[in-house]
């Protein structure tokens, strides 16, 4: 890259001392009610066959590698197949024949449905006041410390084995609950009254070695030295781009090989994931963090992704960029560092600081006066004078997932100049919108029935199921481009018991054990059954 001074029409200073004491003020956010999560997952890779179905659907499609995963979504890796997910600096693998749904993921819980096959997670840090629950046919498993955990479930989802190769963890079902402790391996069977078995852990196998290899290339990663852990997708940037000190700018990031005429925004595709509304789905590998956390500048003669303060815990957007004009074509461009961003969801005063000083340097009162006077603003952004910075597709591409790279249309950009800027495009999703065009239509492999309905046991009562989208359209056509209030989904969520209920059964309150068999004699420092 050529060191050259940005275009930009203010340089990037170091974070004011007004944002930095609103950091350190609310080093986590406590979201308001109407408040979507701070954080998503990542599938970022696999091997074989993952499908996925969104939440609150019943179709299975397979799965895109950079669709950000929320509560309700659910993945299956078929046979001889794995697949690998990040919740920020905590990894998650799947492996052959691996049913798994998320019960509830928001900024304090991750709640995982194993329905049966194999979960190893490897969680580098647990903050007070934080779960990690694993749900499984016949036990609850909370993890309690950081640590690498192991989760095995049988086909019939009669047996559950947890092994702990680092870390701590307690084990609740069968009205009991057993600590258990590294270097522990034990197995649960039976469901309303669990026996036991508990003994040391195995000699790795291939899953297991190769969860290994994959984390010990996560712990020597680059990118952790210039970006917060938590962003979910760091560890994508490091082997196709490299880091930069620029003036103005500090470190960047440079994608290694685009397109000629490659600008930010794309390369991939648009999807409606609620409680967002419409998020951008890159194609890259490395497409994940630069396009839902940071900045996008152009410097030289190449674009460099610039991220927030490597201090905080970043809020997760789901796309960083300016909508601009209502006629039929829709278009957009990145948005440039200190530029604030303008959620079009539902969203408190406080939410709409966070998401912005965490991810650029800008003041809190600068994103107030942005918030609070949008509606009446044209103000000008500066990527917007960048020459191929706007991309423009059909109406028709844009609801329907299609491809962006391939359908995008030229553009008038005196007119875009004079168009009005927006939160989101006033475009209603159809049902098309939930999945990309090209994943929805290619056949996969779907989970057997058993594992998709069979009951999983919880300690965390988990929020009802999503609503089906077929009983949201009708209101989302009301107000297009803009998700439902949360109110106002749970006025249309239909009112039966059970409906409302996950597919749940909650764990019975702990009582005085029963005669259960002893630990194995050859047990290093067995768990116990306690109340």
């Amino acid at each position: 890259m050529t060191r050259q001074r940005s275009c930009l029409s203010r340089p990037i200073i170091a974070t004011s001392l007004a944002a930095l004491l609103f950091l350190l003020a609310f080093p986590r956010l406590a979201a308001a009610q109407d408040d979507p999560p701070s954080r998503v997952a990542q599938l970022n890779m696999a091997q074989g066959s993952v499908s996925f179905e969104p939440a609150g659907e019943q179709t299975w499609v397979a799965a895109d590698y950079n669709r950000p995963l929320t509560t309700g979504d659910s993945l299956w890796a078929d046979q001889d197949s794995r697949g690998e997910l990040h919740i920020g600096s905590t990894s998650m693998r799947i492996g052959s024949q691996t049913g798994l749904s998320f019960l509830n993921l928001d900024d304090r819980t991750v709640q995982i449905q194993l329905s049966q096959g194999s979960l190893e997670i490897t969680l580098r840090q647990l903050d007070s006041g934080d779960a990690y629950e694993v749900d499984t046919p016949n036990i609850a498993f909370s993890l309690l410390q950081p640590g690498r955990y192991r989760i095995d479930v049988d086909p019939e989802g009669q047996t559950t084995t947890v092994s702990i190769f680092d870390g701590s963890g307690e084990v609740t079902g069968g009205g009991n609950s057993y600590d258990l402790n590294p270097g522990q391996r034990a197995s649960f069977s039976g469901t309303d009254t669990l026996s036991y078995d508990i003994t040391n852990v195995p000699q790795p196998d291939d899953f297991d070695n190769w969860c290994q290899s994959r984390d010990d290339a996560e712990d020597n990663s680059p990118s952790a030295q210039y970006v917060s852990t938590d962003m979910t997708g760091y560890e994508g940037l490091d082997a196709d781009g490299q880091w930069e000190n620029v003036p103005d700018y500090s470190e960047v990031w440079v994608p290694a090989s685009v397109p000629e005429g490659w600008a930010p925004y794309s390369y991939g595709h648009w999807v409606w994931i609620e409680p967002w509304g419409w998020t951008w789905v890159d194609n890259e590998p490395w497409g994940f963090a630069p396009f839902h956390y940071g900045r996008w500048a152009f410097i030289g003669a190449s674009w460099a992704w610039v991220p927030g303060p490597r201090v905080v815990q970043p809020v997760y957007a789901p796309a960083l960029v300016v909508f601009v004009g209502a006629g039929p074509n829709i278009a957009w461009f990145p948005l440039g560092p200190r530029e604030v961003y303008v959620p079009a969801y539902h969203a408190s005063p406080r939410y709409v600081q966070y998401v912005n000083v965490t991810n650029t340097r800008v003041t809190n009162i600068e994103v107030t006066n942005v918030y609070n006077n949008y509606a009446n603003m044209h103000p000008s952004y500066v990527n917007e004078n960048v020459h191929g910075s706007i991309t423009a597709v059909s109406h028709d591409t844009f609801v329907n997932a299609r491809p962006v790279a391939r359908a995008s249309i030229s553009v008038n950009v005196a007119q875009i100049h004079d168009a009005p800027r927006l939160a989101a495009p006033p475009v209603a999703p159809e049902r098309q919108s939930l999945v990309s065009a090209s994943a929805a239509g290619r056949p996969v492999p779907q989970p057997p029935v058993r594992a998709v309905t069979r009951p999983v046991v919880a300690k965390i009562q988990p929020p009802p199921p999503a609503v089906p989208f077929d009983q949201r359209q009708a209101e989302l056509a009301k107000q297009p481009g803009r998700p439902l209030a949360p109110e106002r989904v749970d006025q249309i969520r239909k009112p039966s018991e059970e409906y409302n209920r996950p597919n749940v059964r909650n764990a019975p309150p702990t009582r005085a054990p029963a005669s259960h068999p002893a630990p194995k004699p050859h047990a290093s420092k067995p768990g116990k059954p306690h109340r």
